[in-house]
């Protein structure tokens, strides 16, 4: 029986975390949830998992659960505190660390010091602090697994392989619901567009940034650190069917692939289980159905926003951060109409170039280089748009 802390419960990868569970009770355990505002869909989720502790986003929410759930042993928690108690709860075996955005960041630092196994959807915490997690888990004994479909699948096709015997890594990515539009219509795209993926149902900050094709720069960020390869190995190609989610090349040219459908269920029933396979009972892949397989070089100009996420890789140090900083404000101030799609990628190159980059010493110049290019993104935005 494997033991479970959730945090991001309420959320897409959460919510489908707590199906494979509740598919599975004789191997899983859920024993703390953390989540945010959707305070509903947590009294739920309380009501079946029955969970030792509870954490949501604010002291008031907290409140009423209380008051709903009064006659449960659930200990509600709230904010900050309760993230982290969940992320540490001594009964958890794995920590399932599915918050999106910067958020994430120090629960999953948390959880590594305590020795967890952590499945990581959260890629903004190894974006914004990759070599400082990764010394963390090495220090403490703790793992590491992926559950972006992407690197899920390179964790899987690398299984058997040693580092020497890898060329590149190849990340596949949509090119989301603008692929084919003009660029001249881009300028007039609305959030409402952009959140019409055309084969994956995520969250609206992840949706949007994998329109702008930002996600895939973060994700070359992220694998980076979870496979120990340099920006010059890691190459991403647009592949709109999604049935490829990414693949290795060997120094013999051999190219070996991961292919399902484009469904969330399958790496995160891959991470809690590993290395076992558990069966989801899921429609086949029926290739001669999907028709062609097609695979494109990514368009620099029409996604801008991939160069800088291989520049602030190149860059290092506080880099990283600066430019998940300013893409948080970005998409932010995209979804309440306040910069438009094209001004995404204008808004994080500008915020980059006023940055003087530091060394990383200390989580704390992390945490200083995030807050700043947002404070700085907002200056651009309210000074008259980028």
């Amino acid at each position: 029986m494997k033991t479970l802390s959730i945090l991001g419960s309420t959320g897409s990868i959460g919510v489908q975390t707590l199906e494979i569970a509740a598919r599975y009770p004789d191997r899983f355990r859920v024993v703390a949830l953390a989540g945010g505002k959707n305070i509903r869909r947590m009294e739920e989720q309380i009501r079946h998992f029955q969970p030792d502790l509870a954490s949501v986003g604010h002291e008031d929410h907290a409140r009423k659960l209380r008051q709903n759930l009064s006659s449960f042993p659930t200990r509600i928690r709230s904010g900050i505190e309760g993230l982290m108690e969940v992320a540490t709860f001594p009964e958890a075996r794995m920590v399932v660390s599915a918050l999106v955005g910067s958020v994430g960041l120090l629960p999953t630092l948390a959880a590594a010091k305590e020795g967890k196994q952590i499945a990581i959807a959260n890629k903004e915490a190894l974006v914004m602090a990759g070599e400082i997690l990764v010394k963390e888990i090495r220090d403490h004994g703790a793992s590491l697994l992926p559950i972006d479909s992407e690197h899920s699948a390179i964790f899987q096709v690398l299984a058997g392989h040693r580092k020497e015997e890898i060329r590149r890594i190849i990340l596949t990515a949509s090119g989301g619901p603008f692929l084919n539009t003009p660029r001249e219509e881009l300028k007039q795209v609305t959030p409402r567009q952009a959140l019409n993926h055309p084969q994956w149902r995520m969250g609206k900050k992840v949706t949007v940034d994998s329109a702008s094709l930002i996600n895939k720069g973060l994700e070359v960020i992220e694998a980076r650190w979870l496979f120990g390869v340099p920006a010059e190995q890691i190459e991403v190609l647009i592949h709109p069917q999604s049935i490829v989610h990414s693949m290795i090349e060997c120094i013999d040219g051999s190219v070996i692939a991961q292919m399902a459908l484009p469904d969330m269920r399958g790496p995160i029933a891959y991470a809690l289980s590993y290395p076992e396979r558990l069966e989801l009972h899921q429609p086949p892949l029926n290739l001669p159905e999907t028709g062609p397989l097609t695979f494109q070089a990514v368009d620099g100009e029409r996604f801008p926003a991939l160069g800088l996420a291989y520049r602030a890789l190149r860059t290092g140090g506080t880099m990283p951060a600066v430019l998940n900083g300013a893409n948080e404000t970005a998409v932010e101030a995209f979804l309440e109409e306040r910069i438009g799609f094209l001004q995404i990628p204008r808004l994080i190159e500008e915020t980059m170039e006023r940055h003087q980059t530091r060394q990383l010493i200390s989580l704390e110049d992390i945490l200083h280089a995030h807050a700043w290019a947002q404070q700085e993104a907002r200056k651009i935005i309210n000074r008259g748009k980028p």
